[in-house]
């Protein structure tokens, strides 16, 4: 789970974890390889995760859709033959990150549609992140409609493109929103919750758990990440 991939702002009030270094993910999806690993976005995941397919792989993930991950990301990634998931919020896109940026103390631009056309014509998929960014457990069933549903009709519409992973927002969700994803024609949707997902006919698609790769981390920490129990017995 990734979300800048960016030098982090000195303005920057808080969460400066958020942004990993241009050369630290190059770095990291290096390590990948080394390590035997093909980074996947969640549809090529989706084979394995079932357990329909074998293979040493990382699903590769970004939140939010910003501007960076197609600057200074796609690079690194089209360098080792992988492919990633850029999860966008629908109703921001050529903005910025309205949700937060208060709190965070920078406005961070969001890719326009042409930038998301360049991310998937490139190999990379288009996953869903809501239209709003909100909080989908403190909203009622209509909104969580709407911004569910409403986030994958929106982005198909405007890009042109089927749209079946979703994301909750700050990793919020409740069985109602599982329900509308599931729902809604999402293959699978991911969380924050830490750990490494088990893979296999009885998995849980719409409840993946994820592993943080922050802005302090190492590269003998994200390769213990990987291939250690470390992050499960975090969860």
């Amino acid at each position: 789970m990734y979300h800048n991939v960016a030098r982090a702002p000195k303005d920057a009030a808080v969460y400066r974890s958020l942004y990993v270094s241009p050369g630290a993910f190059a770095r990291q999806m290096g390590l990948l390889r080394v390590l035997g690993y093909r980074g996947v976005s969640m549809s090529d995941a989706m084979p394995y995760l079932r357990g329909e397919k074998q293979g040493r792989v990382a699903v590769i993930t970004l939140d939010d859709g910003y501007v960076d991950n197609v600057e200074s990301a796609l690079a690194a990634l089209r360098r080792y033959g992988f492919t990633a998931t850029c999860y966008v919020v629908s109703g921001r896109i050529g903005q910025y990150n309205v949700w937060d940026a208060d709190k965070l103390g920078v406005r961070k631009p969001l890719m326009s549609v042409e930038q998301l056309r360049s991310w998937h014509d490139a190999g990379m998929e288009v996953g869903a992140h809501t239209r709003t960014h909100v909080r989908l457990s403190q909203c009622d069933d209509q909104q969580q409609q709407d911004e569910i549903q409403g986030s994958k009709e929106e982005l198909e519409d405007r890009l042109g493109v089927p749209v079946t992973q979703f994301c909750y927002p700050y990793g919020d969700h409740d069985a109602r929103a599982v329900e509308v994803a599931r729902k809604a024609g999402y293959a699978a949707a991911t969380t924050t919750q830490r750990g490494r997902a088990q893979t296999g006919p009885d998995i849980n698609l719409w409840r993946l758990p994820r592993i943080q790769v922050a802005r302090h981390h190492v590269l003998p920490q994200v390769a213990a990440k990987l291939l250690t129990g470390y992050e499960d017995q975090r969860s």
